[in-house]
């Protein structure tokens, strides 16, 4: 399979992103948001993804966090489909449950081409440091919108919201992880029927 990488730029008038990926990475990352909580959870997406990821970002903080989390969502996207190209190869679905103390998620991923987030995760506190929780279903709904997945998350249980969102992002870093992995069974192959994705 072919090198899995790409870099993306972003600028608007309300942020300046630069995005470089390797689908085939180790789990390093380089992230600079201006969010320490948001880094931290995309941090997560590296590590248990196997992806290298270095995002930088500046953005209208002093505003909110809402164009600065949404953003990286959609520049994210738009290096992720980059890099994974055509779909040849790949597995294609990918799904984790992860636990971390009492609370528990469940991501599911599809690279089928077709954008869609279906997303319940019932924060019980509306921020966690200086991220505002509701910018959680933004920043997934930029990156389905240019990664061009389907991605349905679940928070089944959780009562701390650190807990809640870490569990959704590690998650979604393994679910990725799987659906992202070269199929040994389907080399030379885009998983569908239609024979395009």
């Amino acid at each position: 399979m072919a090198d899995r990488t790409a870099q993306v730029e972003r600028n608007t008038n309300e942020t300046k992103i630069r995005v470089a990926i390797n689908l085939d990475g180790s789990g390093k990352s380089r992230l600079a948001t201006g969010i320490g909580f948001f880094d931290h959870m995309l941090d997560q997406i590296a590590r248990h993804g196997l992806i290298d990821l270095d995002i930088q970002c500046e953005g209208d903080l002093h505003i909110d966090g809402h164009h600065t989390v949404e953003d990286v969502g959609i520049t994210l996207g738009q290096a992720v489909a980059l890099a994974v190209g055509d779909k040849t190869g790949i597995t294609r679905y990918g799904h984790s449950y992860v636990p971390l103390d009492e609370a528990l998620s469940r991501v599911v991923v599809d690279f089928s081409g077709r954008p869609g987030l279906h997303q319940h995760i019932p924060f019980t506190s509306g921020m966690v440091g200086t991220l505002d929780t509701q910018l959680v279903y933004e920043f997934f709904q930029g990156f389905v919108n240019h990664a061009l997945c389907t991605l349905h998350i679940d928070n089944l249980k959780g009562v701390n919201a650190h807990h809640q969102a870490e569990t959704v992002f590690k998650a979604f870093g393994r679910a990725l992880r799987m659906a992202l992995t070269p199929d040994p069974r389907s080399a030379g192959v885009i998983p569908s029927t239609k024979g395009s994705l």
